[in-house]
Parts: structure tokens; sequence; C-alpha cells
């Protein structure tokens, strides 16, 4: 949980920079991509994170405009601004709704009550485990994983690190 809004928000614009590395290495070709017969193409993820900024925000009572939760997925440059949209929305919008006295504070949430700090932990981390889902998915879409937390299999060899199967 976060303890002040300058913590999170200089961790959002890293997590929101990570995001992005990630939906810009994807292509339009390659929305399709899933795992499985059953399983949720990347363009699905892709636009989930997106839809998932607003919502959530505006469930914990931060105004973040964004598309609604039913809006249609459109092509992958719209995913990208409006990602981006959503993204600087909270990063200045947060320190304006809330303080750091406000963190400790609980609120509904999905039908259950949760610390403002943990909505925040929260976003970061559903983002997170969207990404890590994105980047297998674009693995078998052929697509160059860009790293995220460190670098990608692809990337070792800038680092002079041997690369490893």
């Amino acid at each position: 949980m976060y303890r002040s809004i300058a913590d999170f928000t200089r961790a959002w614009e890293q997590e929101t920079g990570m995001t992005l590395k990630v939906l810009r290495a994807l292509t339009e070709d390659s929305l399709a991509q899933k795992m499985g017969p059953e399983g949720r193409t990347l363009g699905f993820l892709a636009w989930h994170l997106v839809l998932t900024l607003p919502e959530m925000m505006q469930h914990a009572g931060v105004p973040v405009t964004g598309p609604g939760h039913d809006a249609p997925q459109p092509p992958l440059a719209e995913m990208v601004r409006q990602y981006e949209a959503c993204a600087r929305a909270i990063g200045e919008g947060l320190p304006k709704a809330w303080n750091d006295a406000m963190l400790g504070e609980v609120i509904p949430m999905y039908g259950e009550q949760w610390p403002r700090g943990t909505v925040l932990t929260s976003l970061v981390l559903h983002q997170a485990h969207h990404r890590g889902q994105m980047t297998a998915l674009m693995r078998l879409a052929g697509l160059k994983v860009p790293g995220v937390y460190g670098p990608a299999r692809e990337e070792w060899g800038q680092y002079n690190m041997p690369v490893q199967p």
C-alpha cells in the first residue's frame, strides 16, 4: 500500500512507461493472438488495461475521464492514445483529489472495503499482471518483447549477458 501520493505518482510514471513499451510493441495483426480457443486475445487485454483506468479510479472517487467499460475495442493507435490520456489523467488528477492523510481511509470497492492506498496498489498490480499475460501472447505472435522490470531475452546481448533458452 502506498503511504504518500508522491510515492504513487513516481511509481505510476514508471509503470505507465512500462505499459506503453508493451503497447507500442504490438501490431494491429497481433491483436487477434490468444493462448487457445477460450483465451482472451492480446487486443482484449490491451483494451482492458485502458478501460480499467477510468473505471477503477471513478469507482474510487477520482475523476478520470475515458472510454466507458463497454466501449468497443478501437484500432491499436487509438488504444495507445487512450491509455496515455487516462494514465496522465490519473497522475495529474490524483494529487488534486486525494492527499496523503486519505490513503488509509477505507472506501467501498467492488463489494469490499479497501484502504485508498490499496486501491492504488491494486491499480499498479492489475497492470503488471496483464502485461505479463500480454508478453506471453506477444511471443506466440512472433513479436519482440520489450524489457519491463529488466531486459527481455531479446535484449540480453545489449547488456553483454549470454542469451538463456
